[in-house]
Parts: structure tokens; sequence; C-alpha cells
């Protein structure tokens, strides 16, 4: 099985029909993949929506990853955090983002994003799969 590792950017256009909606849908639609999102990665989500539309839309959309496919990870290992420094340190991105990445290149899956700013430079040196939604 597949396993896909959404960041914040992915989830948010998901939610919010921005490009590459229709790839993350269907990846929803297939039974062969696993879909996970690290519980930090979805307090940036949490954060955003929460800021823009307020405290009841946040949380519907809590509720509604609640029915989906996406199973969130509620803590983090050791090696994942391990990862997630070593990222940040080198790469000088978000903590966020650096979860995410370390979430995929522990557990050998494909980060979904559509954040080439933040990830090309870590593509580019690194062998961690991405699936890009735009």
């Amino acid at each position: 099985m597949t396993r896909y590792i959404l960041d914040a950017c992915a989830l948010i256009a998901a939610l919010t029909d921005e490009p590459g909606v229709e790839v993350i849908e269907s990846l929803f639609l297939r039974d062969d993949v696993e879909i996970v999102m690290n519980k930090l990665n979805l307090l940036e989500v949490y954060y955003d929506i929460y800021r823009r539309s307020g405290s009841m839309m946040a949380d519907e959309m809590l509720d509604e990853i609640g029915r989906s496919p996406i199973r969130v990870i509620p803590e983090m290992t050791d090696a994942v955090f391990k990862e997630a420094g070593r990222l940040k340190a080198i790469y000088r991105i978000s903590l966020a983002d650096a979860v995410a990445l370390a979430e995929a290149s522990v557990t050998g899956g494909s980060l979904v994003t559509s954040d080439h700013h933040e990830f090309d430079p870590v593509q580019a040196t690194e062998k961690i799969s991405f699936f890009w939604i735009r």
C-alpha cells in the first residue's frame, strides 16, 4: 500500500477548491493508498481556517477530517523527531514542514504538497518522495 503524507498546503487546497484539488480528491477515492497527516500539520490548517473564518469553521473542518480517509498521526516517533530536527537545521524550513518531510522520509511515503518554494531545494538533495499537486 502506498503511503501519502499531506502537508498543510495540500489539505488547504482540498478544502478550499484551489488548483490541485482534483489530484487530492483522486487519492481519496483509491483503496490502495494510506493517507496520513501529522497532527502538527493539521494544526496549521486549523489555525489558517480559524484566522480566516473563525472557530466554528475550523471545528467543522476537524469534523470533516474525521469523516475523511485521512488518518491523523497524533504523536511523533523518535525517528520522525530527529529527522525533522535535521531537516529544519539544514534547510531552514518551518517546523511543520520539517515534520511533514520527516514523516515521508522515515516512513518511505510520498509528501503531498504544492509548496515548491520550500521543498524544491530538499527534493534536489534528499531521497524523499514528493507527490506534487500542481
